[in-house]
């Protein structure tokens, strides 16, 4: 099934509106903020460059195009691993939990709105079910191309976590707004380098995101969800 109206879907899943718990998870940058690493907009913008080049790029993009080749061609048993993948080589307990729970309420959602029966077979396999391998389903299904995609999910998670941050530091919207638009060449830098890497090549490196996200697993005190 394809949805009549790509973009209005793309939309859909771009919008902070979508209640799939982004807006529960900082991915460790509250521990940033914490150790006064972040306390304004303008030292926001270089770790979430960071977080585009060395994790969401690398990683979730290239399961996100994978997963979206896979289920056009209705091949559950390889989108079971490259969910499979990218768990493994998640290494932080808070971001697995995290992209997983968004995963499943995705899922629920795309299936409560929509037929998805490659979704409802994925489903149906008990995958970890992380968020990127999701959206590469449900995008495939909308008539969604991987670059689209990409760009879609890059554009979420910054907008995701430029909410946690002005819950966490006092800067407004204008601010916020500044820094989505200084990171949209990032952003296509890491939908450009995803595009050559096959799920055996998928990896993030990025220590010092690593630490913080061990960090804030054990803060005695957090907003967010560890």
């Amino acid at each position: 099934m394809t949805d009549a109206h790509p973009d209005l879907t793309a939309f859909q899943l771009a919008d902070s509106f979508l209640p799939v718990g982004g807006y529960s998870s900082s991915y460790a940058l509250e521990q940033f903020v914490a150790d006064g690493t972040v306390s304004d907009a303008e030292d926001l913008e270089p770790v979430l460059a960071a977080y585009l080049r060395r994790q969401v790029g690398p990683c979730d993009l290239v399961a996100l195009r994978a997963a979206l080749a896979a289920a056009l061609d209705g091949d559950v048993a390889d989108l079971v691993r490259i969910d499979d993948r990218l768990h493994a080589t998640t290494l932080q307990r808070e971001f697995r939990e995290s992209a997983t729970r968004s995963g499943a309420r995705l899922c629920d959602l795309w299936l409560e709105t929509r037929e998805a029966p490659v979704l409802s077979d994925y489903v149906a396999r008990d995958p970890p079910g992380h968020y990127p391998v999701v959206l590469g389903v449900v995008a495939a299904t909308a008539g969604i191309d991987a670059e689209r995609a990409c760009r879609l999910h890059c554009h979420a998670f910054c907008s995701d976590m430029l909410g946690a941050a002005q819950r966490l530091c006092s800067f407004g919207h204008t601010a916020a707004q500044r820094v989505l638009v200084d990171l949209q060449p990032v952003m296509a830098e890491a939908v450009e380098t995803s595009a050559d890497r096959t799920v055996a090549e998928m990896r993030s490196f990025a220590p010092l995101i690593d630490v913080a996200a061990a960090r804030h697993e054990r803060a005695d005190r957090r907003l967010f969800v560890s």
